[in-house]
């Protein structure tokens, strides 16, 4: 019979996956939240000095 070597990498690399994914999520949610707020003070001032 035929010998198979067998490398396992399961969860190292699910682990850097999930990490990568997370960092991919926080930056994502970084920028929603500092385009929000962004926005919310320049309607604010555009409603000020506009009126």
């Amino acid at each position: 019979m035929a010998e198979h070597s067998t490398t396992f990498t399961g969860p190292d690399t699910q682990e850097a996956l999930l990490a990568d994914r997370q960092r991919s999520f926080e930056g994502f949610c970084r920028f929603t939240t500092i385009s929000s707020v962004f926005l919310v003070i320049l309607l604010a001032l555009m409603a000020i000095f506009l009126v």
